[in-house]
């Protein structure tokens, strides 16, 4: 089985061709950072919650099949793309715990309600951060970008950078906007 990150590229560019099988071979061997992706996006929630990181992998895998001729360049590229279905999956998680908690459809089966606690992520706070992020991604789409890899994805400066094709510094330097543009959007909304 392939392990080097030449192997990935070329898996990637099989991928491209409309070799099928390519994304299957490709998924273990990203398999690790993807947990690492899932483990950074649930950090903050309790510990029994009920979407795990080993879980939220596995739904991230079964939305990424469908996009095996996504045309994905460089491994920077694909663990984006997968932060950012990370991401929409762990906000469609909030929206079904919210309608629980009001009263709307049940959880699936099997799933407990989000419990809320004192430094936990609250479901209110995710959906909060997604709207921003959407706003945000209408003015300056890279920044949402850069947001998302850097605070859902975990992933690094270069790692970001890699991926968007931009320099080190200019992540850098459109991180820090970001944040302090979602900082003041967020506190707006909660005042």
């Amino acid at each position: 089985m392939p392990s080097s990150s030449g192997d990935i590229a070329r898996l990637l560019a099989e991928m491209r061709t409309g070799r099928r099988d390519a994304f299957t071979e490709l998924f273990p061997l990203v398999y690790a950072e993807l947990r690492r992706l899932a483990g950074a996006y649930l950090r903050k929630e309790r510990s029994n919650h009920t979407l795990q990181p080993t879980a939220l992998v596995h739904e991230a895998f079964l939305r990424l099949i469908g996009q095996d001729r996504a045309g994905w360049q460089s491994r920077s590229q694909f663990m984006g793309v997968s932060a950012q279905v990370m991401r929409r999956i762990l906000v469609d998680h909030a929206r079904r715990r919210a309608a629980f908690k009001r009263g709307g459809a049940t959880v699936g089966a099997g799933e407990q309600p989000m419990e809320l606690s004192g430094n936990t992520i609250r479901i209110e706070d995710i959906l909060a951060v997604n709207e921003a992020l959407g706003r945000l991604a209408h003015f300056d789409a890279r920044q949402a970008r850069i947001v998302e890899m850097r605070y859902f994805g975990g992933m690094t400066v270069d790692e970001t950078a890699e991926a968007l094709g931009v320099s080190p510094r200019t992540v850098l330097s459109e991180w820090s906007v970001a944040r302090a543009w979602l900082h003041a959007e967020l506190a707006e909304r909660s005042s």
